[in-house]
């Protein structure tokens, strides 16, 4: 079989072009001549550029092939011609045709191209991707919106602006068909349109941009009262845009589908209200209304619903016991909404009312108490509460006997003192019947140390003591009869001394008050130290002063204050061991100062101080001197008020501790002096300042570093903290010259390195210079011994040579 391929005129240079519009109907043509004019048998294939399938192939005998998506479209427009009908032409038939016609039983020839078509669909646009109906926005966002449109011709796609063209920007771009508004504005909002167009037509696509806010309740739930078992409904309507919202609903912070006790009984309409039916007295409590559409934060609402019954026994114990000769209690377990009023009791089915007995009460919780428990108090009890629904009926009998209390046989001394790291045993013991059962507890509620402290034979030992261990301890002796509690203070010494409580501020114009309740000192001597800042003021603010006399003050003053102003105050307790934890800060406001009508303060002496101006932030009262950290700020009229004089006969000296800072205070007839401030520096360094001394007239300094000179000063103030700078001291610390402290500890270090280093080598060389002579003693006495032997053998003649073997 041979093929002979032949071809109508044209190619892809001189193609046909055919235009046609959705729907029409459309010929390609193909014209073709048989081989030597001699009709024989042919094969006509019609190819689409891009599909690998002909879409139509014709042979004669057979019906046609159909190529996908155009099955009763196409057909061939004469029986004896190769020219194709394509009917209802598609946007999707666009595109290159070729027409090839085989012949059969023909010999090769070469290979041309056939005839090409090529077609045009006009279509007008449609959108492959177009903005949503509504745009969802909040000022300051980015909003994008994208529009694509397919079409023959390729459509144009422009946007617009309620009905005007968008001018661009930098905040309003058009990427390529995407619109992009940064930073979005009031002005941004509006009605937007994609408009897509070709000489086929136009779609447009809108937008409304809408400013989008989050779901708000317009409509809260309110606080409700309901009778058990009525219904109730709890309201909860919001406003949003968009308007989904979602409605939740918890109760007590749990959502109502979580509690299997409570979603049976409840349903939430579409509006948010929440129905209950029926209510059950469990219902009672807080619920909570969340509304969200998606945008921002849920907003919340909240009601408390109060579910009111009639006062009821839940729970009547068959038997209680009362211990005799001591306080008992009959209970009546009581459930009541609103709160019982009231409730009877009958003994052995007789009215008993506690106000005709002696000594007998009734408790607010409706229970019975015997407060000298007898023989006559036993018998059989029944109570019955009401309120204002009344009552829901009385209880059991309730059998109540009258048994001996358990005793103790040992109790805990009143204090146990022990240092820390030590072991101490709190001993306990009891009897009773039944049996009583011992246990240990602390009575500020904390645990007891678990890998510590353990109870033997009703004892509590507690090892490896530490500071947290100190406080109050309890031995609870228990049975069904009583429980009676027995109670013990374990000291821990050795140890700072505990935070001081009840810190309270009084506070004046320009002074605040500091009172406070001492703890346990740790076994040491205690003093105190009160530190205070602006209440605004991050931890570098604080500024401390320390208390005088320790052992005695637990009230302190704190003068040169700005008015109406807020600081923290803090206490702190420090023993020879070192600083306790300090109290909790307490937070206190200065109160206004009327310069006109108010009272000048006076100080602890009886002086007067009179308003003056105050000098500039950052320099010392009566100087000029610029201070080397920034005074506390204070009012612009504040009393400021004279000044103490000078600290007179400035004078140091060396104690074992460090270096003693005394002087005497100023002369009389100046004003008094508050306290006093002790300033020292390197050379030419910075000052560094101590913290107030209030009571003493000297100060320890522990830092000062031999052979160096330094400056000191005492500075004295008044009650009010004015002052002058006191007089400058040079003084020079005896030892070697230009050695600091760091340095003379790395000279040490590098001295010690270097000492250990000649010692070792020195010890190397002993060792083999004493090696050494122990082997030649003992050469010299091998050839003694063996000399005289080796000549009579040798017949006196002696060969050269060490008679030692030489190693191998």
């Amino acid at each position: 079989l041979s093929l002979c391929l032949g071809y109508s005129k044209g190619d892809e240079t001189g193609h046909q072009r055919i235009s046609a519009n959705l729907g029409d109907n459309v010929m390609f043509n193909c014209a073709f001549d048989f081989p030597d004019k001699i009709e024989v048998p042919y094969v006509i294939h019609w190819q689409k550029k891009g599909v690998k399938i002909p879409i139509y192939i014709w042979y004669d005998g057979y019906p046609p092939h159909l190529g996908e998506g155009y099955e009763g479209r196409v057909s061939l427009s004469n029986p004896n011609g190769a020219s194709l009908n394509l009917t209802n032409v598609r946007e999707s038939d666009q595109g290159w045709y070729e027409c090839k016609v085989y012949f059969l039983n023909q010999p090769n020839e070469q290979l041309k191209n056939g005839t090409f078509v090529l077609l045009d669909v006009h279509a007008p646009p449609h959108f492959d991707e177009k903005p949503p109906e509504f745009a969802y926005v909040r000022v300051g966002e980015t909003m994008i919106l994208k529009c694509r449109a397919e079409g023959t011709p390729t459509p144009t796609v422009v946007w617009q602006k309620n009905n005007l063209p968008i001018e661009t920007n930098a905040n309003i771009q058009i990427l390529g068909t995407e619109l992009r508004v940064e930073n979005l504005s009031e002005s941004d909002i509006g009605d937007y349109m994609c408009v897509a167009k070709n000489r086929q037509g136009s779609v447009t696509a809108n937008t409304k941009v809408i400013v989008a806010g989050p779901a708000v309740i317009s409509v809260a739930p309110k606080n409700t009262t309901k009778l058990e078992g009525d219904k109730v409904e709890l309201t909860c309507e919001a406003k949003a845009l968009p308007a989904n919202v979602t409605y939740r609903w918890f109760h007590k912070g749990i959502e109502i589908s979580q509690l299997s006790w409570l979603i049976t009984r409840t349903v939430v309409k579409r509006d948010g209200t929440l129905l209950i039916n029926p209510t059950s007295s469990e219902d009672t409590g807080k619920f909570t209304c969340d509304a969200f559409n998606g945008i921002g934060d849920p907003d919340t609402a909240s009601a408390y619903l109060t579910i009111e019954f009639p006062a009821r026994v839940t729970y009547s114990p068959s038997m209680q016991y009362l211990p005799f000769g001591l306080s008992g209690v009959v209970r009546c377990f009581i459930q009541a909404s609103p709160p019982f009023q009231f409730v009877t009791w009958t003994r052995d089915r007789r009215p008993f009312d506690p106000s005709e007995h002696p000594g007998v009460k009734a408790l607010t919780n409706g229970s019975l108490l015997f407060e000298r428990v007898t023989h006559e108090h036993q018998g059989r009890y029944r109570c019955t509460p009401y309120n204002l629904h009344g009552t829901a009926g009385t209880s059991s009998v309730m059998e109540v006997f009258v048994r001996e209390p358990p005793i103790f046989t040992l109790k805990p001394q009143e204090h146990y003192q022990k240092p820390v790291g030590s072991e101490v045993t709190m001993t306990c013991d009891g009897v009773g019947n039944p049996k009583p059962v011992i246990t240990w507890r602390k009575a500020d509620g904390s645990k007891l140390p678990k890998e510590r402290a353990f109870i033997r034979s009703g004892n509590l030992t507690v090892k490896s003591i530490k500071k947290e261990d100190h406080g109050v301890y309890e031995c609870v002796l228990d049975n069904i009869i009583a429980t009676l509690v027995a109670t013990t203070t374990l000291l821990v010494d050795s140890t700072t001394p505990h935070a001081p409580t009840n810190v309270s501020v009084n506070s004046s114009a320009f002074a605040a008050t500091v009172t406070w309740v001492p703890n346990y000192d740790g076994g040491h001597q205690q003093f105190f130290s009160i530190r205070y800042r602006f209440s605004d003021e991050d931890e570098t603010g604080w500024k401390t002063i320390r208390v005088q006399p320790p052992e005695t003050t637990s009230t302190f003053t704190i003068y040169n204050l700005q008015t109406n102003t807020e600081y923290d105050f803090q206490v702190f307790a420090s023993n020879t061991f070192g600083r306790g934890l300090g109290s909790n800060i307490v937070r206190a406001r200065t109160k206004s100062w009327d310069s006109v009508n108010g009272q000048f303060p006076t100080d602890d002496y009886g002086s007067t101080y009179m308003p003056v101006q105050e000098p500039e932030m950052g320099t010392r009262p009566g100087t000029t001197d610029t201070l080397d950290e920034p005074t506390m700020p204070s009012t612009t009229s504040a009393p400021l008020g004279p000044k103490p004089g000078q600290a007179r006969n400035v004078t140091v000296e060396k104690m074992a501790q460090g270096w003693v800072v005394s002087w005497l205070p100023p002369l009389e007839g100046t004003t008094k002096v508050s306290y006093y401030t002790v300033e020292y520096k390197e050379g030419d360094g910075k000052w560094v300042t101590s913290e107030s001394v209030s009571k003493e007239t000297a100060y320890l300094i522990k830092d000062l570093h031999p052979g160096l000179k330094y400056t000191i000063r005492v500075n004295a103030f008044s009650i009010l903290g004015i002052g002058d700078l006191g007089q400058s001291l040079e003084y020079k610390i005896p030892g070697p010259e230009g050695i600091r402290g760091p340095r003379a500890i790395t000279a040490g270090i590098v001295g010690s390195v270097l000492f250990f280093v000649a010692a070792l080598i020195l010890s190397v060389c002993t060792v083999k210079i004493c090696n050494k002579r122990k082997r030649r003693k003992l050469e010299k006495a091998y050839m003694m011994v063996t000399c005289p032997v080796m000549d009579g053998v040798n017949g006196g003649h002696s060969h050269g040579g060490s008679p030692v073997p030489h190693k191998q």
